[in-house]
């Protein structure tokens, strides 16, 4: 016979965490399935400058283990495992878990955030944290007066590189095609900007560097012609800008997504197309992509699922 449970949250990010936060204070007796990734992608990351209440900064996994405490403390049940499979089509809602346990679900809370997508080079791995990031809205600051690179040649990628010139010596952007796919708005400002250097045609065959970290790329320009030839960048940051992945396609089945996976909520809440499901942080956000926006995403979901759940009773 399956779990009851009143209120079930997916992901263990600051979206989900902070869902818990609430849903606990309010009586809501909520669980907490962790993911793959316990703490999600803040966990791979060093010193977060950027988080409220830390005057110091605090390095990701330690802010992570500190909303998880904070979570457990007011009385959500955390456990380890993987949603498998849904079926929406019910109520009470039906979750799988590990696709083994099977579970219903008066409300579910999705916060399985976003992958970003990289390169595929052994580097990417070796220096993540150390040089290579996907976020320069959280790691520039860390750059400032230095020379980093941008990979992408899309509307974030020319973002990332304008906000990044703001505070490094110098920004390569590295360009696979021989033009931008970026608005012009976006482009204009990255031809407009000084130090910003776009290598079109190029991709990046390898990253350089020791154990103190990333020191340069080796790159490959018109790669597979007559005019291919290698060169290497002395470079202190690598920052991936093509794109993410929305973490939706095991709810996509029954819960409406974007061409890209985003799943699509109703206005500012946190509301998706079936009743008693909600989203929050980077799963339905391709835009801001911050650990304090997903934290405020999932203080949504937390209320809407708690005025959900009283309407139950009216």
């Amino acid at each position: 016979m399956a779990e009851h449970i009143k209120c079930l949250i997916v992901g263990s990010g600051p979206a989900g965490y902070t869902a818990a936060i609430y849903a606990s204070r309010a009586n809501m007796n909520p669980v907490l399935y962790t993911g793959l990734q316990m703490g999600g992608q803040l966990t791979i990351t060093t010193e977060v400058e950027n988080f409220p209440g830390y005057p110091n900064g605090v390095q990701g996994p330690q802010l992570m283990e500190d909303l998880r405490a904070q979570a457990e403390r007011l009385g959500t049940e955390m456990r380890f495992g993987v949603v498998t499979s849904v079926d929406f089509s019910v109520h009470p809602l039906k979750v799988t878990v590990d696709e083994s346990t099977e579970i219903e679900a008066d409300s579910v809370i999705i916060a399985t955030g976003a992958t970003a997508k990289y390169l595929g080079l052994p580097g990417e791995e070796k220096f993540r944290g150390m040089g290579v990031s996907a976020c320069a809205t959280c790691d520039g600051f860390f750059y400032r007066g230095k020379k980093v690179a941008v990979v992408g040649g899309g509307d974030t990628a020319c973002e990332e590189a304008t906000y990044l010139a703001g505070l490094a010596e110098k920004v390569y952007l590295i360009v696979r095609r021989n033009v931008l796919r970026a608005s012009k708005a976006s482009q204009d400002r990255v031809f407009k900007t000084p130090n910003i250097e776009i290598l079109f045609e190029t991709q990046t065959l390898d990253l350089l560097g020791d154990d103190s970290g990333l020191t340069g790329a080796k790159l490959v320009h018109k790669k597979g012609t007559e005019e291919q030839s290698e060169s290497e960048i002395a470079i202190d940051g690598f920052f991936l800008a093509i794109g993410h992945h929305p973490n939706s396609e095991v709810f996509s089945k029954y819960i409406n997504v974007d061409e890209q996976g985003y799943i699509i909520t109703e206005g500012k809440t946190s509301l998706t197309n079936v009743p008693g499901v909600f989203a929050a942080g980077d799963v339905m956000d391709p835009v801001y992509r911050q650990g304090i926006t997903s934290a405020a995403a999932g203080c949504r979901a937390a209320l809407d699922a708690e005025r959900y759940l009283a309407s139950l009773n009216d």
